[in-house]
């Protein structure tokens, strides 16, 4: 129903932001990472998520399209629901959540409140095989053949660094062009990721 919100920001709270499109004020249930990138009084744009349900109406928004991504992968896994995913993003940046499901990092997600080991562990097993088939199915192949991503080297890093960089929404092509120029043989996966990411948002 609503893609993204494009307005001037008129309330702020915690957990919550108001943007005024056309002098209707829009409620986004959001992120501690999305509320750092607005200003009341200031122009701000919001990609969103609407949740409806019995009784529930509610609109979710975020300031970039790979939190919106990073959210929605969170409430397909069994268990975890729209509040749950919130706190979890509010705890870090999506490249932070793209990073802990490739590495199995659980003490990143249970440092969000009310996601305990068990949660923690049933969103990396599960999304860990999401992102799998997600790079196969863009075209993240790392066999050097075909018509598939063009990598400098083809090595376990850099297939989990680009798993990594498509959970947060980029194509085949920009995950190529980003990785292009990284030292992938030697870099630590964390330090490929960030450096690849940096590139992204030039």
């Amino acid at each position: 129903m609503f893609y993204y919100l494009d307005g001037t920001v008129a309330e702020i709270a915690p957990y919550l932001a108001v943007i005024d499109c056309g002098g209707v004020g829009y409620a986004c249930k959001t992120t501690n990472y999305t509320l750092s990138r607005l200003k009341k009084g200031q122009r701000g744009k919001l990609y969103t998520y609407l949740n409806v349900g019995e009784g529930i109406f509610e609109l979710y928004g975020f300031a970039t399209q790979a939190e919106l991504g990073s959210f929605r992968l969170l409430i397909g896994v069994s268990g975890v629901g729209p509040k749950a995913a919130l706190a979890i993003l509010s705890t870090g940046t999506p490249d932070a959540l793209a990073m802990a499901i490739i590495t199995g990092d659980e003490k990143t997600l249970t440092a969000a409140p009310g996601i305990g080991k068990k949660i923690a562990q049933r969103i990396i097993l599960e999304l860990k095989d999401k992102l799998a088939k997600e790079s196969a199915a863009t075209g993240l192949d790392f066999s050097g053949g075909g018509n598939t991503v063009n990598v400098s080297a083809f090595t376990s890093k850099a297939t989990e660094a680009a798993q990594a960089l498509a959970v947060l929404g980029y194509s085949s092509a920009e995950v190529s062009l980003a990785l292009k120029g990284v030292d992938v043989e030697n870099l630590p996966l964390e330090e490929i990721i960030r450096q690849s990411l940096k590139k992204m948002v030039k």
